[in-house]
């Protein structure tokens, strides 16, 4: 079970995420982070980074699934991206699979991933009921 949390003393979000996140549950599920390629490690959306976020998005998904899970028990996602200009258009993508409560997040641009290919990746925690 999660529930958002909004202190007054802070502001309130612009984009989907929560400023906090209460979690209750029995276990915990840590999915490292995950790039843009498919189930056979191929690459999906060579410079495209909307394609790119898609695909990190499915991967996500499936592990989620894998344990029984649903973005609905993701707690909190970390994000980095190569480049901060593609932020709008990581949160467009991030609506298409998150829904209230958002969990809370961490978004960072850095100056590469392992493979300069990659645009963007994202590690997440879920808890379970």
């Amino acid at each position: 079970m999660l529930k958002s949390i909004h202190s007054p003393d802070v502001p309130v979000p612009a984009t989907p995420y929560s400023q906090a996140v209460l979690a209750q549950g029995s276990r915990l599920l840590f999915i490292s982070g995950q790039v843009p390629v498919d189930a056979a490690g191929q690459l999906v959306g060579a410079g495209d980074f909307r394609a790119q976020v898609h695909q990190v998005f499915r991967n996500l998904q499936a592990n989620l699934e894998a344990a029984g899970a649903s973005w609905r028990n993701v707690a909190k996602l970390t994000v980095f991206l190569t480049d901060i200009a593609n932020f709008p258009v990581f949160s467009e993508v991030r609506q298409e699979y998150l829904q209230p409560a958002y969990p809370a997040a961490t978004t960072v641009a850095i100056s590469a991933l392992v493979a300069p290919e990659w645009l963007v990746e994202i590690e997440a925690i879920a808890v379970l009921d």
